[in-house]
């Protein structure tokens, strides 16, 4: 439940920082196309994305992304905002989620490719690992707390499309540099990464019963599916179509906790006494 409890003067500053992150993230990418520095992040991704690919329009996910994003910080900054242990507990972690995707898109622009693999795992794991430690607060918020709608959905949607997009910068990278292990064939790695991706998923939605993260990921998959039919690699289209159906069931029937209807008990009337 939202505590009625008046942030203090540090965390009134957290929370201003939250929102120069939040705007930081969002100007990024705008900054990079008109200024023309550098690489669009499409055509860093479509560098060298023979090993694995998501179709274009996949990415304008950023777009309900980045508005949850923006109305988490501005909430923040509202007077009447009180301080609660959700906006607490993830206030740092969503700063350093926020700034790495922001230094991504300029990482992108100037080719760092160790760098964008840095940053994209990194904002992922600041963002999983504090989802996992409080997933017990975020099961027993109220179905419509604010913290769960605008705390809980907002960086669970972000970390579940960092997911998908942290295997596919690393396979993007190892691809182009020619640095794939020789082990498997490139579409066995692919594969792989589809199925890691897609059980790490259920465990997330799991522990979490939070629906914002795996929607994402049930997107990006369907978007690998589309990019590598066109493709005509029926292999992983049809590994990345599967996949993302087992998330997207696997996780409303954990988010919901459906389970089987089970048939009422009868209830007999006993025998009256003779």
């Amino acid at each position: 439940m939202s505590s009625i409890v008046r942030p203090t003067s540090a965390q009134k500053t957290r929370r201003l920082v939250v929102l120069a992150s939040v705007a930081f993230a969002v100007i990024a990418g705008q900054l990079q196309q008109f200024a023309g520095i550098g690489q669009t992040p499409a055509e860093f991704s479509a560098d060298s994305d023979a090993t694995l690919r998501v179709v274009g329009w996949a990415f304008a996910i950023w777009g309900p992304i980045y508005l949850g994003l923006i109305a988490y910080a501005v909430r923040q900054v509202l007077p009447q905002t009180g301080e609660s242990d959700m906006i607490r507990r993830f206030g740092w972690p969503s700063v350093l989620a926020l700034l790495g995707i922001g230094w991504w898109i300029l990482a992108a622009a100037w080719d760092a490719e160790l760098a964008t693999i840095v940053l994209i795992f990194g904002s992922l794991s600041v963002l999983i690992i504090p989802l996992l430690v409080n997933a017990r607060l975020i099961r027993d918020l109220p179905r419509w707390d604010r913290d769960r709608w605008l705390v809980a959905w907002p960086l669970g949607a972000l970390a579940g499309w960092l997911t998908v997009a942290s295997p596919v910068n690393l396979l993007t990278v190892a691809t182009g540099n020619g640095d794939l292990p020789p082990s498997l064939a490139p579409t066995a790695w692919a594969l792989l990464a589809v199925g890691g991706v897609s059980a790490f998923a259920l465990f997330v939605t799991w522990r979490t019963r939070l629906l914002a993260y795996p929607l994402p990921v049930a997107w990006g998959l369907l978007g690998v599916f589309v990019a590598e039919q066109d493709k005509g690699n029926i292999a992983l289209s049809s590994g990345a179509i599967i996949a993302s159906l087992i998330v997207l069931g696997g996780a409303l029937a954990l988010a919901f906790r459906l389970r089987p209807q089970r048939p009422a008990p009868v209830h007999t009337e006993p025998p009256a006494a003779g």
